[in-house]
């Protein structure tokens, strides 16, 4: 009888168990959860990647010495050593969370077809004469073959059976390296638009996978170098698909004022609808990156001290020369004042973008650090067992040599920052939308803004800023509209310093507003700075000594967090506005200075930057009477 008793009570003691949970679970659902997260809706990871890669598959990568393809990129994003294009190993000091390969639409993998020796390409009547010379040790004869027919409009090898496979081989390449929670691919390409040789260049992010992207064959300049056609493109593919997509344009400082200009690429005056048509494709703009910052220029800003930071303005990509009329369309805190202006007749804004920040490296190497910085094209890269610094001329134009800028004129690029719920295709595709990211210059600064009319004036001391600012207003990327009453406009800021890098010297309130007259304005304001200094009556104050020497620096200055809650001391709330932040770090060395201490040899142009403050530039919020 001993097992029927064992088995008795063990059927009791089941029962009680059960009953006692039922109790306890039915208790819990009651009371509520106790873990804190459970209940959390906003987002809380922050993700650093690159939306802005080129490999060789591009054909200004891989004509003039890139061999690396996606494979390679990836892996080295995710942090792998990987051998570089002339021999050098090469390994990414921090690891990325996301990347986007943004290889050039047309004549997609050009370079490979005509290295592997495909048929395809080596019996094309422009493409055996590359190949030929290829061949011959002459890539860069290849390269202004292709260079030659590009100016007139003609496109090598860019033909179906090229550019099917080649786009396949891409995205197979994104879904061997997308490890959700671990490390995001997300899909795209570059649509490079060039009239009369001006930037204006889209990248395209699906938020989809292959399974979908691959359905369509990506819309390039070959097709129309309209960005009004390239919507017409992505509307289609949401339509047939069910997928999501949008464009995200870049480096309107090389667009000799089109980027942001009070007409389309036809001429026509902008209306409400393509107002409405460029707010719903373009929620981002890539404002900095290798080929110069574009968030100001000191010409339209000429009371901002920080405005004039790497800017490339002596051109477009041909051969015109930057004259001031063109800079108002070029820079992005111009475009959101001017976007104000025509909200206010148009009813919509079309420049209401966020901010983020890419390389734009055409080297296979995603390197946004100064310290890690593998060039800008592969001809300017360190090659094995040689030391020699290479500063070679990355965008030379013949007879216009004012327009021409040097490889050592570049910066490391920048990177984008991420508020998203997960590390997702989706989540960070939505983060996105929500223009709830940021820019930085390559430094992995965290950034918190809120806006709202609740914050109390210690609310920045609270230990979750986060769900402070969730709570009483709207993050970056948001929208607030006239209040109940009087109550003030306030900014809840944090800003937390790159962990691996520099303090902070200070945190910048930007604004921008348009008067009743119609006129749009400016302002920048310190709202809070690190070591005690203080402010003279016009807001101004001291510059931080540099720790600079060489290739180090020192964190003896600055701070390693900086918040506050700030007030607009100006606020109307007749007044259209907006604001975003800018957040400075100490000074510290360039690439230039980390080559040369690894280089002494180096000859370092006279007039190459040796020192530099890095920073991030928030996503705006916008205030709408």
């Amino acid at each position: 009888m001993a097992a029927p008793i064992r088995y008795l009570r063990h059927r009791q003691s089941q029962l009680l168990c059960g009953l006692l949970c039922g109790l306890l679970a039915t208790a819990a659902a009651t009371a509520g959860e106790y873990s804190p997260p459970l209940e959390q809706r906003f987002p809380s990871q922050l993700l650093f990647g690159d939306t802005h890669l080129h490999t060789s598959f591009s054909y200004d990568a891989g004509m003039v010495g890139d061999t690396l393809g996606p494979d390679e990129a990836y892996r080295f994003a995710k942090g792998e050593t990987i051998t570089a294009s002339f021999g050098a190993r090469a390994k990414l000091r921090r690891p990325l969370d996301f990347l986007l390969i943004a290889d050039h639409g047309e004549s997609m993998g050009l370079a490979p077809m005509l290295r592997e020796a495909n048929p395809i390409a080596t019996e094309d009547p422009v493409g055996s004469q590359m190949y030929a010379k290829i061949k011959a040790g002459d890539p860069v004869g290849a390269y202004k073959l292709y260079a030659l027919g590009r100016k007139r409009g003609e496109f090598v090898l860019h033909r179906d059976e090229v550019l099917r496979p080649m786009w396949q081989r891409q995205l197979e390449a994104a879904e061997a390296h997308n490890q959700p929670g671990v490390f995001t691919t997300l899909l795209g390409y570059e649509f490079t638009s060039a009239i009369n040789m001006n930037n204006l260049h889209r990248v395209v992010m699906f938020r989809d996978g292959s399974e979908r992207v691959g359905q369509v064959m990506p819309f390039s300049q070959a097709d129309s170098p309209d960005p009004e056609k390239l919507w017409e493109a992505l509307a289609d593919y949401e339509a047939t698909t069910g997928g999501r997509v949008m464009a995200i344009p870049h480096n309107g400082n090389l667009s000799s004022g089109m980027m942001f200009a009070d007409t389309t690429v036809d001429g026509a005056p902008i209306d409400a609808d393509y107002a409405a048509r460029r707010q719903r494709w373009e929620p981002i703009y890539e404002v900095t990156q290798i080929k110069g910052d574009g968030e100001a220029h000191p010409l339209l800003s000429p009371n901002d001290e920080f405005a004039d930071f790497h800017n490339w303005d002596r051109g477009n990509f041909g051969t015109v020369a930057k004259t001031p009329a063109m800079l108002p369309g070029e820079y992005a805190r111009e475009a959101l004042k001017r976007g104000l202006q025509f909200e206010a007749t148009l009813g919509v804004n079309p420049f209401k973008f966020g901010m983020i920040g890419s390389t734009d490296s055409h080297t296979s190497l995603s390197t946004p650090d100064e310290d890690n910085f593998f060039s800008k094209a592969t001809p300017a890269e360190p090659e094995a067992g040689d030391f020699r610094y290479n500063g070679d001329i990355i965008q030379e134009y013949p007879g216009a040599e004012d327009v021409s800028v040097a490889s050592y004129e570049s910066t490391a690029g920048g990177l984008v920052a991420a508020w998203s719920h997960a590390n997702t295709r989706e989540a960070i595709f939505d983060s996105f939308e929500r223009k709830e990211v940021y820019a930085t210059t390559g430094t992995r600064i965290a950034v918190r803004m809120f806006a709202g009319w609740q914050f109390d004036e210690q609310d920045h001391q609270l230990p979750d800023t986060a769900a402070v600012g969730y709570a009483k207003g709207v993050p970056m990327g948001g929208d607030l509209a006239r209040p109940a009453g009087n109550q003030p406009l306030r900014l809840l800021i944090s800003a937390q310093k790159d962990p691996d890098g520099a303090n902070l010297d200070r945190v910048q309130v930007v604004k921008g507003w348009v008067d009743e007259a119609g006129n749009s304005h400016e302002r920048v304001y310190n709202a809070v700075w690190s070591d005690q200094r203080r402010a003279n009556r016009r807001g101004d104050i001291p510059a931080l000594p540099s720790t600079v020497a060489g290739g180090s620096y020192t964190n003896r200055y600055g701070s390693a967090a900086l918040a506050t809650v700030w007030q607009d001391p100006d606020f109307d709330p007749e007044q259209r506005a907006f604001y975003y932040l800018r957040v400075l770090e100490i000074e510290t060395p360039t690439w230039l200075a980390y080559d040369q201490a690894h280089y002494p040899d180096a000859a370092i142009p006279a007039d190459g930057v040796m020192a530099h403050q890095e920073r991030a530039y928030s996503s705006p919020v916008w205030y709408t009477p």
